[in-house]
């Protein structure tokens, strides 16, 4: 389902449109595109409905793609075509992520509201997971803002990758979730036997080798250590058992685990990292394998998100 519907088009004139809400004086949005994929985690077979309604009382121009299996690459490709002021996305994290990958600092304006089930990236520069309100800020209040990430093996990441063996554990969170039990176990099992079968090792800024059971790296917009987009954070776990492993690789983008004594974390900007055979990963959220010997890259300004100033978007995370 797509659609390109103008203000007076959706209203029938101007003589029936509600009041007109004012978009945001800080730049110049006139025709934007919105990509929603209605089976991801928070979004909805309905949210295409409630987009067009809520766009209609603005005055812009809007595409509204509702994203299907096996056209994904060909409907971004047509939205980033179109050359739109800003995309919209209502959509998982990958699906976000993508988008402002290809968008990269040159634009266009990226807005990733929360669609999906982590969110970290939309609450941090929304301070919400109420999509809505966070279409509302974006239109009404929103500035371009450079978002700093990563990048590992030629994948770009805005929020966080974790490194080691306790990232065994998100396929088997993941099936959990969505009611594989069955899966869930065969997992869980799995990352059982791999953990502590091998340390990783790393170098951070071309520091000495150190050892440990799990790195993990996040963006400035995330982490609540850093005020200064200067690097990534990188924070080593080094948990005495399985157990403690798995708690600090859940906690570790939501919780004080910083505070842990198991941990240790400092800015870096490149960060490389060895295992004795491919390292178990999790980057934003979604589990994969990396080389034995992997590098990953500060980006300090990886893409432009149209989005309220800090103190308005940022100031709980």
């Amino acid at each position: 389902m797509s659609d390109t519907v103008t203000h007076s088009e959706a209203q029938g004139g101007v003589a029936s449109a509600p009041e007109i809400r004012s978009l945001t004086p800080h730049v110049a949005i006139h025709r934007i595109s919105v990509l929603v994929n209605p089976l991801s985690g928070s979004v909805g077979p309905r949210a295409v409905g409630e987009l067009e309604a809520i766009l209609a009382e603005y005055p812009l121009a809007f595409e509204v793609v509702s994203l299907e299996d096996g056209g994904f690459d060909a409907q971004v490709e047509k939205a980033f075509a179109s050359k739109p002021d800003a995309i919209f996305v209502l959509a998982g994290d990958g699906t976000a992520g993508t988008v402002a990958s290809k968008a990269g600092p040159k634009g266009p304006l990226v807005a990733p509201l929360p669609g999906g089930t982590m969110n970290m990236l939309p609450k941090a520069l929304y301070g919400t997971t109420d999509w809505k309100l966070a279409l509302r800020q974006a239109l009404e209040q929103g500035v371009p803002q450079p978002v700093a990430g990563g990048t590992v093996e030629g994948r770009a990441f805005f929020c966080a990758a974790i490194l080691g063996s306790p990232a065994l554990w998100a396929p088997a969170r993941e099936a959990m979730r969505t009611g594989k039990f069955r899966k869930a176990w065969q997992y869980g099992r799995r990352a059982l036997r791999r953990a502590f079968s091998g340390r990783l090792r790393y170098s951070l800024d071309g520091s000495d080798r150190r050892k440990t059971e799990a790195l993990v790296l996040i963006s400035p917009m995330i982490s609540a250590a850093m005020d200064e987009p200067v690097g990534l954070e990188a924070a080593a776990m080094d948990p005495s058992d399985a157990s403690q492993a798995f708690r600090l690789a859940a906690n570790a983008l939501f919780s004080d685990w910083r505070l842990d004594p198991s941990v240790s974390t400092r800015p870096a900007r490149r960060i490389e990292a060895w295992g004795r055979s491919k390292i178990p990963a999790v980057v934003d959220g979604e589990p994969m394998l990396l080389p034995h010997e992997t590098v990953i890259t500060f980006i300090p300004k990886a893409f432009m998100a149209l989005a309220p100033r800090t103190e308005a978007a940022g100031d709980d995370r």
